[in-house]
């Protein structure tokens, strides 16, 4: 302040009226002022805007997943780039937090809000029972809930951004039901996530509507450690599942490779697919069949509706497109049943 006070040839109150478009100063000193800034490379302070109740410039996401299984998750990287890309252009920074728990997000939240630490926040995660939603309402936070659904709507302050898990999960059971499949298990992610019951429920219901009595799905903490010791199990028992549909690429490709060492032929034994669509589903043989949608785009709508609230916008709920079934060679028909295998 005081180097462009000098430069300029004004006073330091002058500067501070001209920099946050305060009355006090003329708009020859105003333009004057903030040339002078300019030339110097000045950014307003985060820190200092906080404390005058201008805002942070920044919005928050917390993360309450295992660490471990966040470094290889084609969605969160591919999300963040999404969100990332509009707070750019927008010059807000992403404040980025990995928890233990739901407990310990709330818990950050009610920090970052009293120490006026961000301006908004994106929720990932939708759980069943979700304390959230209504955290950020009492707080007066502005939100934006990824991966909600109209029927599970969050608090009336707060937009959402969802994707149709239940129809895309409706999509792979009837392909491979139309294959020939009767006997497919659903190696899902973490229990307790909103997306996880609904694609558990909507492969109930399909097999339902189908008359598919050997269709179950078993939940994992995500990890390639987990998809693969899920996927010998599944693979050990006397009636073997055709067709397994795993809830992430990293699972996908450790079945692959767990299902390769049981001596099992992937598609010729069991068929493959995996939820999210990524470069590794294509580096692994057989290439991957996958779930594919614009995540990217799903991270700038988050990120899009997101500085609409914090510019007086209303709070909406917005539907991305359904993920698109990519068939590869790792789906094929099912293989009739041998003389004791069920």
């Amino acid at each position: 302040m005081k180097d462009i006070a000098r430069r300029a040839g004004v006073s330091e109150s002058a500067v501070s009226f001209a920099l946050n478009d305060r009355p006090g100063v003329s708009e020859v000193t105003r333009d004057r002022v903030r040339r002078v800034a300019e030339q110097l490379g000045w950014r307003p302070s985060t820190a200092a805007r906080a404390l005058s109740g201008e805002g942070a410039a920044t919005v928050g996401l917390v993360v309450a997943r295992p660490a471990g299984t966040l470094g290889v998750d084609s969605f969160f990287l591919q999300l963040i780039s999404g969100i990332q890309e509009v707070l750019s252009e927008r010059h807000l920074g992403l404040l980025f937090q990995v928890v233990e728990d739901v407990d310990a997000e709330c818990a950050v939240y009610r920090r970052w809000w009293a120490e006026h630490r961000v301006d908004g926040v994106l929720v990932v995660d939708p759980r069943t029972d979700d304390p959230r939603p209504a955290l950020l309402d009492e707080l007066g936070l502005p939100g934006v809930v990824i991966g909600g659904a109209p029927e599970e709507p969050p608090a009336p302050g707060l937009s959402a951004v969802w994707a149709d898990d239940a129809g895309a999960m409706a999509s792979v059971v009837g392909r491979l039901h139309a294959l020939g499949h009767r006997r497919i298990v659903h190696i899902a992610g973490l229990p307790g996530l909103a997306h996880t019951e609904r694609r558990i429920r909507s492969l109930r219901a399909e097999a339902g509507r189908l008359g598919l009595t050997e269709v179950r799905s078993v939940t994992t903490d995500y990890s390639d450690a987990e998809g693969a010791a899920v996927t010998r199990g599944m693979l050990s028992g006397d009636a073997p599942p055709t067709a397994l549909v795993y809830d992430n690429d990293v699972m996908a490709v450790a079945g692959v490779a767990a299902a390769t060492g049981l001596g099992c032929a992937v598609p010729r034994d069991v068929s493959i697919v995996a939820w999210e669509d990524s470069a590794l589903c294509r580096l692994v043989d057989p290439w991957l069949a996958a779930l594919s949608r614009d995540t990217v785009s799903f991270g700038r709508s988050a990120a899009g509706e997101l500085t609409a609230l914090l510019d007086g916008g209303t709070a909406r709920t917005v539907r991305v497109p359904v993920p698109e079934l990519i068939e590869r060679a790792s789906i094929g028909p099912a293989r009739p049943a041998s003389p004791g295998r069920g």
